[in-house]
C-alpha cells in the first residue's frame, strides 16, 4: 500500500497477485518463506549457497572441533542440513538457474521440492518460479540443453504467458 500512496486496502485477489509477482515490483520482497532440507548432499548445498540476494542460508557445520569428524576426510557427498529464509524475488531468481536442465538433476530435484511447497500456499508465486528459458522466452546459456527448441517448451511457454493476460 505504501508504494502506491495508500494507507489501507484489501488483500489482493489471485489475478492481481499474479500480475504483481510477474511484474516483480518491490512489495514481493516482503513475502517471506522458510524451509529446511535434511540430509542434502554437501555439493548440492554448495550450488544453492551461491545465491545470496534476498536469501539467508544456515548450513550444518562440518567443523572438526564441533563434530569430532575430520572434515578433510568427508566426501563431497557427505550429508548436511540446509535451512533457508528467502523472499519471493529470491525464489524467482533462484528458480531461473536451479530449475534449468543445465543444473544437476539433484539440485533441480531439491529446488523443485521448494517450489512444490510454495505452490501449496502461494500458487501465483510458484507459477512464476520457472527456469531461465521460460522466464526470458529463449535460452541464454552458453552451453544450452536446447530445451527451448522443443515443442514441449513452446507449450510450456504458452501456458506460462497465458495466465499472465
Amino acid at each position: 500500500m505504501n508504494t502506491i500512496g495508500k494507507e489501507k486496502g484489501v488483500y489482493p485477489n489471485s489475478e492481481w497477485k499474479l500480475k504483481l509477482i510477474r511484474a516483480e515490483h518491490s512489495p514481493i520482497r516482503k513475502l517471506k518463506f522458510s524451509w529446511r532440507w535434511i540430509n542434502l548432499p554437501y555439493w548440492v548445498s554448495v550450488h544453492l549457497v551461491r545465491h545470496k540476494h534476498g536469501i539467508e542460508h544456515f548450513v550444518s557445520t562440518q567443523r572438526t572441533d564441533r563434530t569430532s569428524v575430520d572434515r578433510n576426510e568427508l566426501p563431497q557427498g557427505a550429508l548436511v542440513n540446509h535451512e533457508c529464509e528467502a523472499n519471493a524475488q529470491a525464489l524467482i531468481n533462484i528458480s531461473r538457474k536451479r530449475l534449468c536442465n543445465c543444473a544437476s538433476k539433484e539440485t533441480r530435484q531439491a529446488w523443485q521440492l521448494v517450489k512444490d511447497e510454495v505452490a501449496k500456499v502461494e500458487p501465483e508465486l510458484a507459477h512464476c518460479m520457472v527456469r531461465e528459458c521460460l522466464y526470458r522466452g529463449y535460452c541464454p546459456e552458453m552451453f544450452s540443453c536446447k530445451y527451448d527448441r522443443t515443442d514441449k517448451f513452446q507449450r510450456e511457454l504458452e501456458e506460462y504467458r497465458k495466465e499472465s493476460d
